[in-house]
């Protein structure tokens, strides 16, 4: 007599007793359990990821234990070997985060556990677990309000340090660009619980550049963060990154829709909206304290912006100012000129030189930045005249040098 048993019974009969419990989801579950039956795993798992991923869909169990937990004990892990390893983390990772509110040491488990299976899971996935094990803990820290040892914060780095350098190596595909997005999320966290403000800042862009707004969890509170770290992270002046992010656009039509008024003003480096701007959304801008405390470095921050700004908006030509033109269009005083000019100089934004004695400043490059839609505008306009000019030297070269056209 065979003593054979299909470990898919169990599975099977979990999702067929949800469905008897909770009538308005019996055609998930009555799906995923013909999948079971069938043993169509690639199906199965596209069918529990999203499912796991809508909190919408959470319920309890008849013995009041998290719906999104037992499927994943008695579901997914009777079939774990069969499934996609990355796929399988993704569906621990939407479990563990269901168990935050309620229970984070039990969502800490169901990653822990998978992190056993290191060997058999690979590079890529392996990746994937550890980063939402390591954001769930920084998610625990903040929502706790607790402290974490310095020793847990090492380990953190020190993982992250690793698994940055193993990304460098793989090949750029969906899978990586997902083990990307889960990395430089968990980066971004723990930079935002350690600082400083300029390194949550790097991180949040690569994060950007691998992951959609409608993919991110809460992109209203990143926005505000990013807006933040921006406006106050030293050596920060590329907000044209920001201005022209999708991430942006979330503060529209919100109480901090003046996040984003501010990173339009910074990015063309404009003093007088900016002047305007603080005296405006004054009130605002006591509510937070990273702007508060670093109240003296924003405004030294756009008062460099406007100088770069004056420079690229000059031709290349014409890039000899005078201390009264600069002081004129960055709003400071004539004795003021010359340390603001040291300071872009110092800071790589410009290069060029300082002429005390005649008062002027030869500028020889500026800053690349990622410019506006309203600078893109100018740099168009400022093409059509360059191809003005060389048509007529070509026309006038041609008049009164016949010879060297025939």
């Amino acid at each position: 007599m065979s003593s054979y048993v299909d470990a898919t019974s169990g599975a099977i009969e979990h999702c067929e007793a949800m469905a008897n419990a909770h009538a308005d989801l019996v055609t998930t579950y009555q799906e995923m359990a013909t999948l079971c039956r069938n043993k169509l795993w690639h199906q199965l798992t596209l069918k529990i990821l999203p499912f796991v991923s809508n909190p919408s869909n959470l319920r309890a169990t008849t013995e009041g234990t998290n719906s999104f937990l037992a499927l994943y004990d008695k579901v997914v892990l009777c079939v774990d070997k069969k499934l996609n390893s990355l796929s399988l983390c993704r569906i621990a990772s939407a479990v563990a985060n269901s168990l935050v509110a309620s229970d984070g040491t039990a969502g800490k488990a169901v990653l822990e556990n998978l992190m056993e299976q290191k060997d058999r899971l690979g590079v890529p996935a392996t990746i994937y677990v550890q980063s939402r094990l390591h954001l769930l803990n920084l998610v625990l820290l903040e929502k706790t309000g607790g402290d974490i040892d310095t020793a847990q914060l090492q380990s953190i780095h020190d993982s992250l340090k690793v698994n940055a350098s193993k990304l460098q190596e793989m090949t750029v595909d969906s899978a990586t660009t997902l083990v990307n997005s889960a990395h430089f999320e968990c980066s971004m966290k723990y930079r935002k619980a350690v600082g400083p403000p300029e390194a949550f800042f790097r991180e949040a862009l690569s994060y950007l550049n691998c992951t959609s707004v409608d993919q991110m969890q809460d992109p209203k509170a990143l926005a505000v963060d990013l807006t933040l770290a921006a406006l106050t992270g030293e050596g920060v002046f590329h907000f044209g990154e920001v201005v022209n992010t999708p991430l942006l656009k979330v503060l529209a039509d919100t109480p901090e829709e003046w996040l984003m008024e501010f990173m339009h003003v910074m990015a063309k480096g404009d003093v007088v909206a900016f002047n305007q701007i603080c005296e405006k959304y004054a009130t605002q801008i006591q509510t937070q304290p990273a702007l508060v405390n670093r109240a003296a470095a924003v405004k030294e921050k756009i008062t460099l912006l406007a100088l770069v700004n004056m420079v690229f908006q000059r031709p290349s030509a014409e890039r000899v100012l005078s201390f009264g033109d600069i002081a004129a269009a960055v709003q400071i005083s004539l004795d003021q000129v010359e340390l603001v000019v040291m300071r872009a100089l110092s800071l790589k934004l410009i290069e060029g030189c300082l002429d005390q004695v005649s008062q002027t400043v030869e500028v020889s490059w500026v800053m690349p930045r990622v410019l506006t839609e309203e600078q893109l505008q100018g740099l168009s306009t400022r093409f059509g005249e360059w191809a003005v000019k060389v048509s007529k030297t070509r026309d006038y070269v041609g008049e009164h040098t016949p010879a060297l056209f025939a």
